[in-house]
């Protein structure tokens, strides 16, 4: 068919006047949204303040089942943004999968140091604030030992106070922390290298290290995607009220960062990043080495597989260096914030965590009847729960179905329950 110039210059005057109208919609909508943006809630997942240490505030979260698993979970954020990025969303919520699972949950809010706090190191936040917390708990709760999630930053200091106080760890989960830099391929790890920065000239400079500082930094990561892309999707979908509220929560956990105390900063940088002290079991803290080969707890580690803050090569050596021998890696395709926000990440990854917690506290209270069924390695309450609503009692019965079947019962991938199937 040949070309008809009188054909193109209609198609063309309509493709203007829809853009026009588009155009003008999005400009009568755009005062409201403005105002949603402003306002938009985040972390409603209710709970108590039932410690406080300096800025600190220990959080206790309320159940949402009758009975809660006895050991409890606390959770340690890193030390910079806000950690209800745990809680960005009701349904999309750490917290919430957590609490729904019938797990007890507490989690460490550092809120913003003060120019007071600047000379607070690593061995303050491990031996002092974090030791304080978790027997805080445990008076809490009863237990001699507890849970602990550890997130980013928060993953390493986990890991150090459980190389320390591994009587008071009952298990430890760490996501997406920072915990092995050898040439792991992060962009971080090629900024902070002591080849090219100093971070003792931030902290001579500033006190504390300034939020902006920081924002500015991780968002030069991904510049294109970080000043530009984001707002062109957010304009393209301005007339769609999920889209503008998850980017409204998302923007404004970005916005409220928080300064890191300057000795810590020093010290996480030329310790963890640039010596990797901590992978190579010479760290020491307040002159006690942090011996990870002490570390004998069960360790789940969960990890983006598009993480660019903390790659996955930078926490999965790890466990083939501690003392524990039950280690086990959920790598997901995800980012680092993904792990905690992504809507399949909720489906996919969060259940399985929670199941895991169950397992490694020996827990009976969450599970249902047909116990044959948590026996297969990897089916935990949740995904227990989902079979045995369509008649699957005990593992025999997993054979009865294809695996794509009972992936879609159990709402997981079929790789996961090929392995349940190997087992029966």
């Amino acid at each position: 068919m040949s070309f008809n110039p009188f054909a193109a210059a209609l198609d063309a005057q309509a493709d203007a006047m829809e853009a026009m109208v588009d155009a003008t919609e999005k400009a009568r909508i755009a005062p409201e949204r403005a105002v949603e943006m402003e306002t938009i809630e985040v972390g409603q997942t209710p709970s108590e303040v039932v410690y406080e240490e300096n800025k600190l505030e220990l959080l206790h979260y309320e159940s949402r089942t009758e009975e809660q698993n006895e050991a409890p979970i606390l959770i340690v954020y890193a030390l910079i943004n806000k950690p209800y990025i745990l809680d960005l969303q009701p349904d999309r919520s750490v917290i919430r999968q957590l609490l729904d699972a019938g797990h007890d949950v507490y989690m460490i809010d550092w809120n913003e140091p003060s120019r007071l706090d600047q000379h607070i190191g690593l061995e303050d936040y491990v031996n002092r604030y974090i030791d304080n917390c978790v027997d805080e708990v445990r008076d809490r709760s009863g237990q001699d030992a507890i849970n602990i999630l550890g997130y980013c930053m928060g993953g390493t200091m986990t890991t150090m106070y459980t190389a320390l106080h591994g009587e008071k760890v009952n298990a430890l989960g760490l996501m997406a922390a920072g915990l092995c830099f050898d040439q792991t391929g992060g962009v971080l790890e090629e900024w902070g290298s002591e080849e090219y920065y100093d971070p003792k000239d931030v902290v001579d400079t500033y006190g504390n290290v300034p939020a902006e500082f920081l924002d500015t930094g991780f968002a030069l990561m991904d510049p294109v995607d970080n000043y530009l892309s984001k707002y062109v999707t957010m304009y393209e979908n301005l007339d769609s009220d999920a889209f503008v509220a998850n980017f409204s929560r998302m923007e404004k956990w970005l916005d409220e960062g928080i300064d890191l105390a300057g000795t810590a900063y020093v010290e996480f940088l030329e310790k963890i990043y640039q010596n990797n002290e901590l992978y190579h079991n010479e760290l020491e803290l307040g002159g006690e080495h942090v011996d990870i080969t002490e570390i004998d707890v069960p360790i789940l580690q969960i990890l983006g597989e598009y993480d660019h803050l903390i790659p996955a090569d930078a926490s999965k050596p790890f466990n083939e260096v501690v003392g524990s021998d039950d280690t086990r890696i959920i790598e997901y395709p995800t980012g680092h914030i993904g792990l905690s926000v992504s809507s399949s990440t909720h489906e996919e990854v969060w259940p399985e965590v929670c199941d895991w917690y169950h397992r490694v506290s020996g827990d009976n209270s969450a599970e249902t009847e047909g116990t044959e069924i948590e026996e297969v390695d990897g089916i935990g309450p949740t995904y227990a729960e989902r079979l045995q609503e369509e008649g699957i009692e005990i593992a025999a019965d997993l054979t009865e179905y294809e695996a794509a079947d009972l992936a879609e019962i159990a709402e997981t991938t079929e790789s996961r329950v090929t392995e349940w199937l190997d087992q029966v």
